[in-house]
């Protein structure tokens, strides 16, 4: 009923993928790229195995995520799929009041279901009092490349032997670097493995780019949000100073948005994501902080001010938007200095992404000498596919305008 009830009909393929090898409780190491229905492959099963037991009111699966955003959107996912069941979660997290401690205190010690978790906040409730895990049977890592790069690592061991050892552990990932299999190595018996799409943008992105100076980016993003009609957006810089900076200066051109970075209280976050996700705010301006685990659907466009750092991290950015087969454009500012990075996102996706000319009204658009970089890399990229469906063999130089842009289905 809960699935029908949210319009839940064709799985997708990680879903097909995963729930069978979880239902035969085998421990899995699964490789998708975000929004590819990862919280579905795993909350169906539990849910599934919870109903299927003695409704003792314990805690029976544990889910550790990076970041309070992710232990939120997963809670409330949970909710959804279990609406008509007797289930109940709680997201464990920090960051929040007196008030929110006591309620995650007080579920942890009456008893519920599934637990999803930061592991620092569940490290401190650790050490506050004791939690009973002896009917847990399921441990969750989602988005454990994340939590490995924010130096999760102790706090997953530490937690891990407070839990029985006779369990299923699931881990997913966004990608498999030698850290996420040594991860594996430990904690994982004889795991079945996934890797679909592994670190490749969903098919519906539109991915553009404008060779621009420093000093015009302002200018360009004012020209494209004024000549361009985007419901919802998300604007990523490299810094929460510079989120800061775009945020008045959004502000004075009229469009709604809000900034969202770590200084922000938790209210002060939970407000704005909320607003978002109810179409009452169409604009977020965020650090890379807001590049996972934020699953917003009808997001139109992501625009990278900055070159992310990692080409890890643009696939995140990206993945905000054409989600669930939808569509979206993805833009994305070079400037002279980003140039290398820019390039090793392209080798890693192994394609060109399609130049757009500055406006003449914003100013020059600089060479930044991409094709004789791309040359000396000594790799071959597949270009973008043109509107016929075939193949260019050079950058293409057309002016971005509002046609240009896949809009969301």
């Amino acid at each position: 009923m809960g699935l029908d009830a949210i319009g839940f009909s064709q799985p997708t393929p990680i879903q097909e993928a995963a729930i069978p090898l979880i239902l035969q409780e085998r421990d899995l190491i699964a490789c998708a790229q975000t929004g590819t229905g990862k919280t579905a492959a795993f909350v169906l099963p539990v849910i599934h195995r919870i109903l299927n037991q003695k409704n003792e009111h314990k805690i029976k699966a544990l889910v550790l995520v990076p970041t309070r955003e992710l232990a939120m959107q997963i809670d409330q996912n949970i909710q959804g799929l279990a609406y008509f069941a007797p289930v109940s979660s709680i997201a464990v997290f920090g960051g929040g009041d007196g008030q929110v401690f006591e309620v995650q205190k007080k579920a942890l010690l009456q008893g519920c279901e599934v637990v999803i978790a930061t592991p620092g906040r569940l490290i401190s409730l650790l050490a506050s009092f004791k939690l009973d895990f002896s009917q847990l049977d399921t441990l969750i890592l989602d988005e454990a490349d994340r939590m490995l790069d924010m130096g999760f690592n102790e706090d997953i061991m530490k937690i891990s032997s407070y839990l029985p050892k006779q369990r299923q552990n699931l881990m997913f990932s966004a990608t498999m670097p030698p850290k996420i299999r040594k991860l594996a190595n430990q904690l994982l018996s004889n795991p079945a493995e996934i890797n679909l799409a592994v670190s490749k943008p969903a098919e519906g992105v539109t991915q553009l780019f404008f060779p621009i100076e420093e000093m015009d980016k302002l200018k360009l993003l004012d020209h494209l949000l004024k000549s361009n009609h985007y419901p919802s957006m998300i604007i990523f810089a490299s810094t929460k100073d510079k989120v800061k900076v775009l945020d008045r200066t959004i502000q004075r051109i009229g469009l709604k948005a809000k900034a969202f970075h770590s200084d922000l209280s938790q209210e002060e976050r939970d407000s704005a994501m909320l607003a978002f996700r109810n179409k009452q705010l169409p604009a977020l301006i965020g650090t890379d902080i807001i590049s996972r685990g934020i699953d917003v659907e009808g997001i139109s466009l992501v625009v990278n001010f900055d070159v992310p750092p990692d080409p890890e991290d643009y696939i995140h950015r990206i993945g905000r938007t054409a989600r669930a087969e939808t569509t979206g454009t993805a833009i994305t500012f070079v400037n002279p200095a980003d140039v290398l990075k820019f390039i090793r996102i392209e080798k890693m996706l192994d394609q060109r992404m399609e130049m757009q000319e500055i406006p003449a009204e914003v100013g020059v658009t600089p060479d930044l000498k991409l094709d004789e970089i791309r040359l000396s890399g000594k790799r071959s990229f597949r270009h973008q596919p043109n509107g016929q469906g075939q193949h260019s063999s050079g950058n293409k130089r057309r002016p971005f305008r509002k046609g240009n842009a896949q809009k969301n289905k």
